[in-house]
């Protein structure tokens, strides 16, 4: 790590003012804490991360450095090759920061087949951690045996039923199956009788007479008569909290939905579907009468959550749940994301990783109930289904929570682009905003967090033009950012968030800043940075209106390219004008 760049991580903690997912800091000044080892092992468990001893955060993230930082890291180097299982290999440098040393190391993720990492002194089961925020936490003994269960491919959906043979299996989900795989599929399976079909595709477990698990539950007649706990339960709540303490009202609705995963999805979402409401969404200059919730998003997840669900046998207690509430619906399953999918990489199209791999494979021959949509139709793209079709409804992007032991989907219950919505950011006098840009706005006016990992999930959009656009809500004066870089967060600017008494928005933004920005210029050449600082505007503020001064005449500029930050500008005769007599004052011209 360069000076630099640790003086920019330094920057970032203090504006946000605590320490983050991938950044621990910890004041060391004698030895090292006894808590580094949780944190290697959190971040070696987690994705990476960077340890810096040195810094306080109590106190700000001062700089108090440590006493004899060639020991120190020394020690740490140690503590890592001889004490941490697998051994770790971190990048470790002593920096001269803020006139004190400083030592900084940055951990690598361990490959997934040789997780968890652990402290050798408290063992596998005391001494791995996984990181949670900006903070370390223990795996449960249960967490530990999933991570141990992704070294590699799990066979749990394989395993025999002991005593249950093809006569418990539904014989019209059956014979779908077996003429499907003959139709979609002829070289493997054309020719085959029906037992050898069954064989082939592991509906009957390898070497047995009995059914697989996943045969079971995708094609069993009532698979919870020998595992009553593999079903799902839909509970709507009458509050969002629960319960109605104040009139004893538990729930709404409360149903057990079984038999096998096509016959569940599709009990499911008719349950969902007869507790919601439908109601009227803003499309384009027109409105639509939609649900509370698209279905493409919840059949995504109520899929996902069947499929994707923990079948070892510490599992087989727990059912899918799925939870509504006024404010918000929840589908959770046990059992985490498995191999090296990530909560950021959920959205990329074609990373895909299935713990139940010969489930996947018998249902995606299998159809829903009443349907002919097979269940695992979208395997690779259902979750950017479930994000399209939830921005399509002008809606908020889920919520993903991976806790390693279990794995949950929640769906906020609101329309973004709602009348008052739409005619509040009408009122920002702002032309040529995109669709994706109306909805960050949207997004943040309702409390969401943005970043450009969010934004670019929601909107389906890259990342060059996703950090196009959230710049120019900046430029804008609409959006203030905190942080840089990996680190940056966007909120609305302080004009937008006043008290509705006090102001409104077109009151308080500067919808143009053309003249104030010649008059800085006046009769000098000045470079972005100096009439930035002059007017105490942010860069990308000044650039944008540069950039339309010039395209105007009213500015030239001399010297450097046009694309340093060193460019100086100058007036020209044309911008003695006022903006409001100047020609071309439509700034998407």
């Amino acid at each position: 790590m360069l000076d630099n760049e640790l003086a920019e991580i330094v920057e970032n903690l203090r504006a946000l003012g605590s320490d983050v997912n991938d950044v621990e800091v910890k004041r060391a000044t004698a030895s090292l804490p006894r808590t580094v080892r949780e944190t290697l092992s959190a971040f070696a468990n987690t994705g990476g991360g960077t340890l810096i001893l040195g810094l306080e955060e109590a106190s700000g993230f001062r700089a108090t450095g440590v006493g004899n930082p060639v020991k120190m890291a020394a020690d740490l180097a140690s503590l890592c090759s001889t004490d941490m299982q697998p051994e770790l290999r971190p990048l470790i440098k002593i920096h001269d920061f803020e006139g004190v040393k400083i030592v900084v190391a940055e951990v690598p993720a361990v490959d997934p087949s040789l997780r968890p990492c652990f402290y050798r002194g408290a063992g596998i089961s005391q001494g791995s951690f996984v990181r949670v925020g900006d903070g370390d936490r223990r795996l449960s003994s249960y967490e530990v045996q999933l991570m141990l269960a992704s070294r590699g491919q799990p066979k749990d959906d394989e395993q025999p039923v002991p005593g249950v043979g093809v006569d418990a299996l539904d014989p019209v989900l059956t014979d779908a199956l077996i003429t499907r795989l003959r139709t979609n599929r002829p070289h493997a399976f054309r020719s085959l009788d029906k037992e050898t079909v069954l064989r082939r595709a592991r509906v009957l477990a390898p070497g047995t007479d009995f059914v697989s698990l996943a045969g079971l539950v995708a094609l069993g007649e009532y698979p919870q008569e020998h595992f009553p706990q593999l079903m799902l339960t839909f509970v709507h709540y009458p509050t969002v909290r629960g319960a109605d303490l104040d009139t004893g009202e538990r729930f709404l609705d409360n149903v057990l939905i079984e038999g096998p995963i096509p016959i569940m999805v599709r009990d499911a979402l008719a349950a969902i579907r007869r507790n919601m409401r439908r109601r009227s969404v803003v499309v384009g200059a027109g409105r639509a009468d939609m649900w509370e919730y698209p279905e493409p998003a919840l059949r995504e997840a109520v899929v996902n959550a069947l499929v994707h669900r923990d079948l070892s046998s510490a599992s087989l207690g727990t059912q899918v749940q799925v939870e509504m509430y006024p404010d918000r619906l929840v589908v959770r399953n046990p059992g985490g994301l498995h191999g090296p999918v990530t909560v950021d990489s959920l959205a990329s199209e074609g990373i895909s990783s299935a713990r139940n791999a010969t489930l996947m494979k018998i249902l995606d021959e299998v159809p829903i109930a009443d349907s002919t949509r097979t269940v695992c139709e979208n395997r690779g793209s259902g979750i950017r289904t479930m994000l399209d079709s939830l921005l399509a409804a002008r809606m908020s992007a889920p919520q993903f929570d991976d806790r390693i032991a279990s794995f949950a989907v929640t769906f906020p219950n609101h329309t973004l682009l709602s009348d008052s919505v739409v005619s509040w950011i009408a009122g920002l006098g702002q032309h040529g905003l995109s669709d994706s840009q109306c909805f960050a706005l949207a997004s943040l006016k309702n409390g969401d967090i943005l970043d450009n990992q969010t934004y670019r999930a929601a909107t389906g959009l890259d990342s060059r033009v996703a950090t196009a656009e959230l710049q120019d809500l900046v430029a804008r004066e609409l959006v203030t950012q905190t942080g840089s870089r990996r680190w940056a967060r966007y909120q609305l600017s302080e004009a937008l968030t006043a008290p509705q008494e006090e102001t409104t928005a077109h009151r308080v933004l500067r919808a143009d800043r053309r003249d104030e920005i010649l008059a800085a210029i006046g009769d000098e050449l000045l470079s972005r940075a100096e009439i930035a600082a002059h007017l105490g505007l942010s860069d990308s503020t000044v650039r944008r209106w540069l950039t339309v001064l010039k395209k105007e005449g009213s500015v030239v500029t001399s010297g450097a390219s046009d694309v340093s930050k060193n460019v100086k500008y100058r007036r020209t005769d044309k911008s003695y004008l006022t903006s409001d007599e100047q020609p071309g004052s439509n700034l998407d011209s």
